[in-house]
């Protein structure tokens, strides 16, 4: 039987490279995000069955929608990556709007719970009945950047949650993880070479790593039996500034 991960965020960076990644790994991988074009250009990246939809995830009616299409095409689901991520502009923090903050908290924390109610909905009753839930924590779950508030607070939230699931998930066989990653580089993450803010104010280059390694730390997760859960992992650039963000 064909095993089903689904990978929201999956036109570009993290969310294609792991969509890639899982597709070699034999799962069949549902590609969601919101532009159709680029899942399309993931899907021909991909060595394997792939099935494009797209779908904004601050959506509840339209992501409704994709888990009911999941289900009527494949009968279950047995990976949720929920990667789909956005930010707000770096500037202080007194000259955020809300509608900037309102942004990043539907997509990155908003966007997380529908997907994974859903997932829970679908996994709770399908046979075997259990599947896996992975969120993308990011390092700022753990240290902020500056002038990073809101996708901050979300990623600190979506620990919370990553939590509260893999408890309450226990009684449906459902093992939820969180990956927290530090500096991949993709086309967003390239401006680091050139220098980023650090936490005194000065700029300075970063160093990165490559995003597949990301991908291959998803597998390793995604692979697992639902009776072992790699609970938090942090994947990042050896060298990069995390601890102390020094």
């Amino acid at each position: 039987m064909d095993k089903i991960a689904l990978v929201t965020g999956a036109g570009s960076g993290i969310g294609r490279a792991c969509a890639i990644g899982l597709c070699e790994a034999g799962f069949v991988t549902v590609l969601v995000g919101r532009r159709e074009a680029q899942l399309k250009e993931t899907a021909a990246a991909a060595a394997g069955k792939t099935h494009v939809a797209a779908c904004d995830v601050s959506d509840e009616s339209a992501v409704d929608g994709l888990f009911t299409m999941v289900k009527e095409n494949f009968g279950r689901l047995d990976v949720l990556f929920n990667n789909a991520g956005a930010f707000a502009p770096p500037v202080p923090f007194e000259d955020l709007t809300k509608a900037q903050w309102d942004n990043v908290v539907a997509v990155n924390l908003t966007g997380s719970f529908l997907c994974a109610r859903n997932a829970f909905r679908l996994m709770k009753e399908q046979r075997p009945m259990g599947g896996r839930i992975i969120n993308n924590g990011s390092v700022s779950a753990h240290a902020p950047r500056p002038n990073s508030a809101p996708y901050t607070a979300t990623k600190h939230a979506i620990t919370g949650l990553t939590k509260s699931l893999a408890l309450d998930g226990r009684k449906y066989d459902i093992a939820c993880s969180q990956i927290d990653i530090g500096n991949a580089l993709t086309e967003m993450t390239a401006r680091m070479k050139n220098g980023v803010m650090q936490a005194n104010g000065a700029m300075a280059p970063e160093p990165t790593m490559e995003v597949t390694e990301v991908a291959k730390s998803v597998v390793f997760i995604a692979s697992l039996p639902l009776d072992a859960n790699v609970q938090f992992m942090a994947v990042m650039a050896t060298k990069m500034p995390w601890l102390g963000r020094g």
